[in-house]
């Protein structure tokens, strides 16, 4: 397990905002992410809401816009936010905003130059757990998910990959079925390759039609958002979960687009949400 490096630390709402660094043996690189401790009796254990990224997002975007923070000291949650993919030099990357650096997908690459460091659900679902555990007041049975856009992809796709690992999911203008949709084609044909079936397997669309499947769903969407046509598709999500018997709550919210300022507003119900999950 290696070293935890604190680059910052501040005070917000009784809680601790700090930001982190450590290398990653999955990654093979330095990697960093922020995590926000409520204010918590000294022997308590805390419930923990893992946030993911966009695409170009680091840990920084929701920290700085996601206004999370009144509502985790609130709700008694600690606030996790990876960065959205491996960096650094001999990193492979790509001139391409929704390839390479700041466009991981949450998935462990199959192909070759990505597949060396590309190794993002490994280090989001079991390394930096493993590593925060040691260091953090966490409840590893309370476990939560959320994230938006590519983060809301890695959402769906991570909880219905490790059946009871989360307790609670939901998401924020996600690509629910990127083998659909030019963002997720792009990323998988390059990380994974042309075998399509491999493909399904990291798909929330694909996974929910053949069986796999959570109790339910909150997922937010403005019908403003400029990527909802031809890069999110909820409607098609709404209807495998109906046929699955998922409890879906689709809110399509009005004249929202795909900006923080979109998250941010609906950020305090999430939290909420996850909350009454997470310490039932």
């Amino acid at each position: 397990m290696s070293a935890l490096e604190t680059i910052s630390e501040n005070r917000a709402f009784g809680g601790t905002q700090g930001v982190y660094s450590h290398r990653s043996s999955a990654t093979g690189t330095d990697m960093k992410f922020a995590v926000y401790v409520p204010p918590h009796d000294t022997d308590a254990t805390l419930p923990v809401l893992w946030y993911l990224s966009g695409l170009t997002c680091t840990h920084a975007n929701v920290m700085e816009k996601g206004e999370y923070r009144a509502a985790c000291a609130e709700h008694g949650i600690i606030f996790v936010a990876p960065d959205t993919s491996p960096r650094g030099d001999g990193v492979p990357d790509d001139e391409a905003y929704d390839l390479g650096q700041g466009a991981g997908f949450y998935i462990d690459a199959e192909r070759k130059p990505w597949s060396t460091h590309y190794r993002m659900e490994t280090y989001v679902a079991r390394e930096l757990p493993e590593l925060l555990a040691k260091h953090f007041p966490l409840d590893m049975k309370r476990q939560g998910i959320t994230g938006h856009s590519m983060g809301g992809h890695g959402a769906l796709t991570l909880a219905l990959r490790r059946p009871g690992n989360y307790k609670s999911v939901s998401a924020f203008a996600p690509i629910v079925a990127p083998s659909k949709v030019p963002w997720g084609q792009k990323a998988f044909l390059n990380y994974l390759g042309t075998n399509e079936e491999i493909w399904h397997n990291h798909d929330a669309y694909s996974m929910i039609f053949i069986g796999r499947g959570v109790p339910e769903l909150l997922i937010d969407v403005g019908d403003a958002d400029q990527f909802l046509d031809e890069q999110l598709k909820p409607e098609i999500l709404k209807g495998v979960c109906l046929e699955a018997g998922i409890d879906l709550k689709l809110r399509i919210q009005p004249g929202y687009d795909h900006s923080y300022y979109f998250i941010s507003t609906f950020m305090a119900e999430h939290i909420a949400w996850h909350a009454e999950r997470l310490k039932a």
